[in-house]
């Protein structure tokens, strides 16, 4: 199978390398860090990459040997796809979600190895933690005081649009090589992306095709091009890409394999901003012109200025959700939406 064409990413510039030397290194490198950088051979020596250097199904053996006896989910492309994990014509998705033993699931992954047009497996998202025994002692990186989401992803050659996260993410490569195409926050409107409720796994996605961009359709993911970022990662690589921003990522091998870390550095009783975006498209897209200028300007005043002025001529122990939240009062407020949503 072909991989990406190769002009399509000539122009772009390359992921920041960077190097360190033990974890306390890592810690430091991504304290605050707001740019994506590449750091070779970080997990080499995980047991999990040394297999996968044996051969594919020795990768898939070692994965085998610490895989819990529950189902899986994983989604099935039909051949003809090129691994692209999308939309269809109906603006439905073009794979199905199924659930199985991951010895059978890898059976059929094995069965069409060598195929020139196989089917598109992926299991994805899949937490190591729930799901194998055994798996995160023998490979992980230490993150210090972080509390990631572990996932481990797994599949066939892949291509998932571009799309962006609201955590932090070190995605390392473990079996097979990766392409990750990335993007600052600020490039969304150059991205083309698709409805926000209707996702192929719960964000927005780029509709610009990666392989072979529509220009005349998309004219502005020219001036995207000029902005992205491409890292080409081997095995025993890893990635990270800060929270927010957009990237598209491939599996360039027949099989492939990758453990992510998610995590956020504010507190997590946080509410999640897509949340509020979506209530905004409920309760004020639609709102007369003059009445939505009001609105912004109150959100510019309670929210983006950070509430500053809002509170200061308030007695102090009086100013309810205008203080800065602590965990009783996210739940408060919490209970409180869920109140007025309901009604």
């Amino acid at each position: 199978m072909a991989e990406a064409d190769p002009s399509i990413f000539s122009s772009m510039r390359r992921v920041e390398e960077r190097q360190v030397a033990d974890s306390a290194a890592l810690d430091a490198m991504l304290k605050g860090a707001r740019e994506p950088f590449l750091i070779r051979s970080l997990v080499a020596e995980w047991p999990l990459v040394k297999a996968g250097q044996l051969s594919p199904q020795a990768a898939r053996d070692y994965l085998l040997q610490h895989a819990r006896k529950r189902p899986f989910t994983v989604s099935i492309g039909p051949p003809g796809h090129d691994g692209r994990l999308f939309y269809n014509h109906e603006m439905e998705m073009n794979f199905q979600t199924a659930r199985g033993e991951l010895a059978d699931i890898f059976k059929g992954i094995a069965d069409n190895e060598g195929r020139e047009h196989p089917p598109t497996i992926y299991l994805t998202s899949i937490d190591v933690h729930d799901f194998f025994d055994g798996l995160h002692e023998a490979n992980h990186v230490e993150l210090g005081h972080r509390q990631p989401i572990e996932s481990i992803w797994i599949g066939t050659r892949t291509r998932v649009a571009a799309h962006n996260d609201f955590p932090d993410n070190l995605a390392c490569c473990a079996v097979g090589r990766r392409r990750f195409t990335i993007f600052p926050p600020e490039q969304f409107r150059n991205l083309y992306l698709g409805p926000i409720d209707n996702t192929p796994a719960g964000r927005a996605v780029s509709m610009v095709d990666f392989h072979d961009p529509d220009l005349a359709a998309h004219p502005r993911f020219a001036e995207a091009m000029e902005h992205g970022l491409v890292a080409d990662l081997e095995p025993g690589d890893a990635v990270f890409v800060p929270s927010m921003w957009w990237h598209h990522v491939e599996g360039l091998d027949g099989f492939n394999a990758m453990i992510n870390y998610w995590w956020r550095e504010t507190p997590r009783w946080l509410g999640q901003p897509q949340n509020a975006l979506n209530h905004a498209i409920l309760a004020i897209r639609d709102l007369p012109a003059e009445d939505k200028a009001i609105w912004r300007e109150l959100f510019e005043y309670y929210v983006f200025d950070d509430g500053e002025q809002a509170r200061a001529h308030l007695p102090e122990g009086k100013r309810g959700i205008l203080d800065p939240l602590d965990a009783e009062g996210a739940s408060r407020l919490r209970a409180f939406l869920l109140r007025a949503l309901n009604r």
